[in-house]
């Protein structure tokens, strides 16, 4: 492909993006590897290429763009390079007009930036939740013997993490096969050290999801313990299974629930966990770095449904933490509403519980707990607060 083509490729396939965010369709990373799939033309430099002209088109602009042209436009018109590929020559962009509009740049939708500033994310900080984000690992310290982790990577923060550009093929690497690391980022494997989970203890994940916080909670527990990891969503905890064993983690149960009668599956439960986690459904604000467009589709709506789901969730795993034991509530966010806010109501709705600060090498206090972010601790935009039973 031609570099013209490839921004031709682009504005096509940013035409789907913006489609699937109207209508909440399938995300963009999915939707570029299907438009390749049936164009095998496209070899490998050229697949990158275009990728990386949608993904930065897709950062550039806050609200959602009439049309792939006017969001690739937007870029254009800050990169005279680019401009000069809208020649008209075949599989080309056509020429741009003299009064063609661009799509509006910025952070966010309007509404949603209100919510960030509600919240003092600033503007730097809201920012740097559109930059590229790296890729980070946790070793897996159920899989002993000699670890060959590969080159070009540096310890981070986390007990276990390290960091590593986000071109590497970690896959490739003879420790990803063998299951001795597994990729989670820095922040969520803090929000796992917030449990403290210690082995023989009972411990449940209420919001498994594929598991990847649960397989964390199995090696801090040394496959020693309860663990249950329990999701309402069938085909997700489906997942959990073959990383489980992949990853040497044996303590694992998992639980389906049926969506508003979880307490019916957890009766056993009651009042037994010593630990709770509860990294419960959310906007994604601070997974922007790796889903851009996720900011195109939430809606006021969605958000509302989101804190009125967490406060349930919350309330669940309340019955469920023994005297003296403990819950953490995570969300992947940067507002108030899905953090600070929301741990302030629980303490308002639970008086018999008190917060306690997680201690963790990262972030900074928000509210009851603790918020980290891509600009402030190089991690995915995160909330996490620790409650104890009296």
């Amino acid at each position: 492909m031609t570099p013209a083509a490839r921004v031709q490729a682009a504005i096509e396939i940013l035409d789907l993006v913006i489609e699937a965010a109207r209508a909440n369709g399938a995300p963009a990373d999915r939707l570029i590897a299907d438009w390749f799939r049936s164009r095998r033309f496209a070899g490998s430099g050229d697949r990158r290429a275009v990728r990386e002209f949608a993904y930065r088109a897709i950062r550039a602009c806050g609200e959602v763009p009439a049309t792939g042209r006017a969001a690739m436009l937007r870029v254009a018109g800050q990169d005279e390079h680019l401009a000069a590929l809208f020649d008209g020559s075949a599989h080309a962009p056509v020429p741009i007009g003299p009064d063609e509009a661009e799509a509006a740049g910025g952070v966010a939708p309007q509404w949603l930036l209100q919510q960030l500033a509600n919240s003092d994310v600033g503007e730097a900080e809201g920012e740097a939740l559109l930059g590229r984000a790296s890729l980070d690992i946790r070793v897996n310290t159920l899989r002993s013997g000699a670890l060959d982790l590969p080159e070009g990577g540096e310890r981070t923060v986390a007990a276990n993490g390290w960091r590593y550009p986000p071109e590497t093929r970690i896959e490739q690497a003879s420790a990803y096969r063998e299951g001795r690391i597994e990729v989670q980022d820095t922040g969520s494997q803090l929000t796992c050290e917030a449990v403290a989970a210690r082995p023989g203890e009972t411990v449940i994940d209420l919001c498994a999801g594929a598991g990847g916080k649960t397989l964390a909670l199995a090696a801090a527990m040394e496959n020693t313990g309860r663990l249950v990891a329990s999701d309402a969503d069938r085909a997700r905890l489906s997942r959990l299974a073959p990383r489980a064993k992949r990853a040497g983690a044996t303590i694992i149960e998992t639980l389906l629930l049926d969506a508003n009668r979880e307490l019916e599956a957890l009766a056993d439960f009651v009042d037994k966990a010593d630990a709770v986690l509860v990294d419960a459904p959310c906007s994604g604000t601070g997974t922007w770095r790796r889903n851009p467009e996720a900011r195109w589709r939430l809606t006021e709506r969605q958000l509302e449904r989101y804190v009125a789901v967490q406060g349930r969730l919350l309330d669940i795993a309340a019955r469920l933490v023994r005297p003296g034991g403990r819950l953490v509530f995570v969300t992947c966010s940067l507002l108030d509403v899905e953090g600070a806010e929301q741990a302030r109501d629980f303490l308002d709705r639970h008086p018999g519980w008190r917060a306690e600060t997680p201690d963790l090498p990262a972030g900074r206090p928000r509210g009851p707990g603790l918020r980290l972010s891509p600009y402030h601790d190089g991690t995915d935009g995160f909330f996490v607060a620790r409650f104890v039973r009296l």
